[in-house]
């Protein structure tokens, strides 16, 4: 049995990790409870944690305090969504325990654990018990105990595991909506599989060779084994890419049409001189060949997501499906004209806002953000995304949107990371990121600049429409893959195949609010034409408010509606 654990110890035992944490993505995934698309907790936690594994692959180290320290920053800038950022606090406390120190047995490490939690449950602002958060808790806790009564590592550990897999299994009953749907919760579910598999590589019963080494022969046999990896089966190739347009005035939609027939995840947007378009296909080079028919080609990149997944179980760095604008920030830094990555401050005050769409961030811009993060929900972007443009703002105090509850906390970690004072307001929606930005005064002191965005938050209701990602019953509703949602301020109105049926719906949960503005912003799958006729029924229902509708291109919602 293993007393204490070195550097090397500790970084196999991450890498182990983040290979049975890859293996699980799919099952964690599953738990979440609300049957919305979004950025769901086994991805989250998969991608922050495979940060980690990136850099442990890079170097050795000598002490487990370097190792430690390794994981520690690479998952506090890789950090995506809640459950992302939390684990990225936990394994922070651990590095902090472990500062200084070559090697760490169960005392040391029983403590690290401790500090992890600790460390965790200061940075949440409500800690709710069923969660990540109390799994984590009594895990370290038993930890601790077993190293008081002179158990060793693996001993402290298997008495961890014992106690959080208990824990694990409570959660059903300790939150409420997590009882409603009868399942456990997904962050400390992902946090269990990445304990057993520490103790698994500690006692020898695993290696990250080993994942290696089966996903090579998986490969090698040309055999894609559901048991074993989640491999796309249609549309291998993520395509993104840039055309430079004929004309400004060029009519995208037929192209649309097409892509939309030859792939999906389809998303384009443009503005006079180019246009961007992402699309799973199976045959990008036609997506390619169509595309020059309304102008000039002038960057592409294809990856095959397949050999992603299979990257993903060896806990190999997948192939990344980085947007273009990250792309083109490569290019520019190859041939000198990249932008500083830290921006002098020019003025005092300036705004980087989350958002996805060329609407919303057209939007953004001419309200007078300075930086544009892609992302939003099922694309949480992580803390280094968000920084990167923090520091490329010209202002010494940036106020940040993350117009997202699973983006807050990511945002609220790159408070340390830069020298620029960053201010994160508590927009939960793109409605309210909007009517903040419309209620910054710049000649205002600061504090009265954050009380004027703040009461413009609280006065804006958001209704989504969306659709079932996943079937579910959820408080009373029985949910079909595939159908309408609609949601006013977080909760589901209504549930149905038409949308004529949700906005009835919608009116009717709006009508006790008495608006004076709505705005219907419609997104990348809704025509001109449908927002128009979707503004009306507001409009029949409310006529003495003032009805807008904007094209805010963006993904996954058809329509985003700020209620005032």
């Amino acid at each position: 049995m293993r007393d204490y654990i070195d550097a090397a110890a500790f970084k196999e035992m991450i890498l182990c990790a983040n290979a049975a944490l890859h293996r699980n993505i799919q099952s964690i995934n599953e738990l979440n409870v609300f049957p919305v698309p979004d950025g769901d907790t086994g991805t989250n936690m998969g991608l922050t944690l495979g940060n980690a594994a990136d850099e442990l692959k890079k170097r050795d180290f000598d002490t487990v305090a370097e190792a430690s320290a390794c994981v520690s920053s690479a998952l506090l800038r890789g950090a995506r969504g809640n459950s992302g950022v939390i684990l990225s606090l936990l394994f922070r406390g651990i590095a902090r325990r472990l500062k200084d120190l070559d090697t760490a047995g169960s005392y040391e490490f029983s403590a690290a654990m401790v500090d992890g939690v600790e460390a965790a449950y200061k940075a949440v602002m409500k800690p709710a018990e069923g969660t990540i958060l109390t799994v984590s808790r009594l895990a370290s806790a038993a930890a601790k105990d077993a190293a008081k009564a002179d158990k060793n590592l693996e001993e402290a550990l298997a008495s961890a595991i014992k106690a959080g897999e208990e824990a694990l299994e409570n959660t059903v009953n300790q939150n409420p909506v997590l009882k409603k749907a009868g399942v456990i919760d997904a962050g400390g579910k992902g946090y269990m599989v990445i304990l057993s598999a520490m103790l698994a590589s500690l006692r020898g019963e695993i290696s990250s060779a080993d994942d290696e080494g089966a996903a090579a022969a998986v490969e090698d046999e040309g055999v894609f084994e559901a048991d074993k990896v989640d491999v796309p089966e249609v549309n291998v190739f993520d395509t993104v890419y840039i055309v430079r347009k004929d004309s400004p005035d060029v009519d995208l939609m037929p192209l649309r049409l097409y892509l939309d027939s030859i792939g999906d995840s389809l998303v384009i947007s443009d503005d006079d001189e180019i246009f961007k378009v992402h699309v799973h296909t199976d045959i990008p080079g036609q997506a390619l060949t169509e595309s020059q028919k309304y102008g000039t080609l002038e960057l592409a990149k294809i990856e095959n997501m397949r050999t992603q997944a299979l990257d993903m179980l060896a806990g190999r760095k997948a192939q990344s499906t980085d947007d273009l604008e990250q792309v083109e920030q490569e290019l520019e830094q190859m041939d000198g004209t990249a932008e500083p990555e830290i921006a002098e401050p020019e003025k005092q005050y300036g705004v980087v806002t989350v958002c996805a769409g060329k609407g919303m961030e057209d939007l953004f811009r001419d309200l007078g953000a300075d930086g544009i993060v892609t992302g939003g929900q099922t694309m949480n972007p992580s803390t280094d995304d968000i920084l990167r443009q923090i520091n490329r703002t010209p202002a010494s105090t940036v106020f940040v949107f993350p117009n997202n509850k699973n983006i807050t906390m990511a945002a609220q970690q790159c408070i340390p990371l830069t020298d620029k004072k960053v201010i994160v307001m508590p927009t939960k929606t793109v409605p309210q990121g909007v009517a903040a930005l419309l209620n910054l005064n710049i000649d205002e002191p600061e504090t009265q600049i954050v009380s004027d965005m703040n009461e413009a938050i609280s006065r804006v209701h958001t209704a989504m429409i969306t659709y079932a990602a996943r079937d579910s019953e959820f408080d009373g509703h029985s949910i079909h893959a595939g159908e309408y949602l609609a949601l006013l301020d977080g909760a589901l109105i209504e549930n149905c195949a038409e949308t004529e049926e949700l906005f009835a719906s919608l009116s009717r949960a709006v009508q006790p609010m008495n608006p004076e503005f709505i705005t219907v912003y419609y997104g990348a799958d809704v025509s001109a034409e449908e927002a128009e006729e979707a503004g009306a029924v507001f409009a029949e229902r409310f006529p003495d408010a003032e009805i807008s509708v904007v094209s805010g291109g963006q993904p996954v919602y058809y329509y985003m509606i700020a209620v005032e």
